[in-house]
């Protein structure tokens, strides 16, 4: 295949999926030129099977892995299987591309969190388009549920981590005899467990969501934007208050803004 100089590929592991993108270029606004998903259990089909479909070939990567250093080798194996390349992977520090981490020991907060916000922010600039920078929240739901608070000055404040609707209903089921019920609606008043079960879980992220835009709006003296991401994101969405954009990149964008100020020191 040919291959341009500048084709980028991003990556993204979370907890359940490892997701991935191929973009003209390692910079904010680069063209998708391809992109998919794959279970951690089906990791190791990557380089003979959609990696190997490619447009064009990568020349860098730039991923963000949460789930352990065992799944980060084998997608290791699956890179250099394909690409003539080595990995990098983005880390939490205590500054980084606009933010500044308020976490007590900054290389402990998530590094799914960090590249979200690094995102979020440049994401908030563009918009902003020239005036005043606003507060975020950035809101990741997934297996977990995060929510992080950042100031106008792109500091993080700090965040919440609550689990996601799958965990709370194994939880109920595992400590409740008789909820083995099918996933129920969203309902104002619900009249039914499978309805009672996914509202309350969802009522508990929402309630928790709105608390720190609160805390937030009340501590800046401004009213914070709003993002949303995560692959259960568009579910909850429907259920907040306030004006919530859900941004399914979030991820991806804040590795590509890495990438290109890394690129620029470099």
């Amino acid at each position: 295949m040919q291959s341009p100089d500048s084709a980028f590929l991003a990556i993204d592991i979370g907890n359940t999926r490892l997701k991935w993108a191929l973009y003209s270029q390692g910079a904010p606004g680069a063209t998708v030129l391809a992109h998919g998903a794959e279970f951690l259990d089906h990791i190791d089909r990557l380089s003979e099977g959609p990696w190997a479909e490619l447009p064009v070939t990568p020349t860098a990567m730039l991923g963000c892995v949460v789930a352990g250093e065992h799944v980060r080798r084998r997608t290791e194996e699956q890179i250099g299987e394909a690409f003539d390349f080595s990995p990098r992977w983005a880390v939490s520090s205590v500054g980084e591309a606009g933010i500044t981490n308020g976490y007590d020991h900054p290389t402990r907060l998530g590094a799914d969190r960090f590249v979200a916000m690094i995102g979020a922010r440049h994401r908030m600039l563009a918009a902003q388009a020239g005036a005043a920078p606003r507060p975020i929240i950035v809101v990741l739901v997934g297996t977990a549920v995060t929510v992080e608070a950042i100031d106008a000055e792109g500091k993080f404040l700090g965040g919440l981590i609550l689990p996601g609707h799958g965990i709370m209903l194994r939880a109920l089921e595992s400590g409740t005899a008789g909820l083995h019920v099918p996933t129920g609606e969203v309902r104002t008043f619900p009249t039914n467990t499978s309805d009672a079960l996914t509202s309350g879980g969802t009522y508990a992220i929402a309630g928790a969501v709105q608390r720190m835009v609160k805390h937030l709006r009340q501590h800046c003296g401004a009213e914070p934007v709003c993002y949303m991401a995560g692959g259960a994101g568009w579910k909850m969405a429907p259920s907040m208050e306030g004006e919530f954009e859900l941004v399914e990149s979030l991820i991806m964008d804040g590795l590509l803004v890495i990438a290109q100020q890394r690129a620029l020191r470099a």
